[in-house]
């Protein structure tokens, strides 16, 4: 059986930290939560999954980061790996932003910082099984 990995993107440690927290209480049975500081750190880190033999199913992008704006990281990381899914966190993100990751990068949801962990557990519950995504950004 193939292992799989949840990634989580931000450029705030801190946030990285609760979230991993979060999720390793939730999802830590099913699956390796990994964290990246950055988009460079993010794509190193799912090609260095794959070589472990470890398949990245979510990724979990922050929208406003230093260098490249989550919705950018996305579409990049769609267009190599069009069967990793997507979810946007953010505190202050461009609906034009969302827009287009949605269409171009398959963006399952997004949800606004600070997430409620109920919101961000059923985003993630929905997106892994398949269920039609939401935003609860507007």
């Amino acid at each position: 059986m193939t292992r799989e990995a949840i990634l989580c993107v931000d450029d705030e440690a801190v946030i990285l930290l609760a979230m991993k927290q979060e999720l390793r209480r939730r999802y830590g049975a099913r699956f390796l939560i990994e964290t990246a500081l950055n988009a460079a750190f993010a794509n190193a880190a799912v090609d260095e999954l794959e070589t472990r033999g470890i398949r990245t199913v979510l990724i979990i992008s922050d929208w406003f980061m230093p260098g490249i704006r989550g919705d950018e990281f996305l579409v990049g990381i769609h267009e190599r790996r069009p069967d990793i899914r997507m979810i946007l966190i953010t505190g202050h993100a461009e609906i034009d932003s969302v827009d287009r990751a949605r269409r171009e990068a398959g963006l399952f949801a997004c949800l606004q910082k600070p997430w409620r962990s109920q919101d961000l557990f059923a985003v993630i519950d929905n997106c892994l099984e398949g269920e039609a995504g939401g935003c609860l950004c507007r």
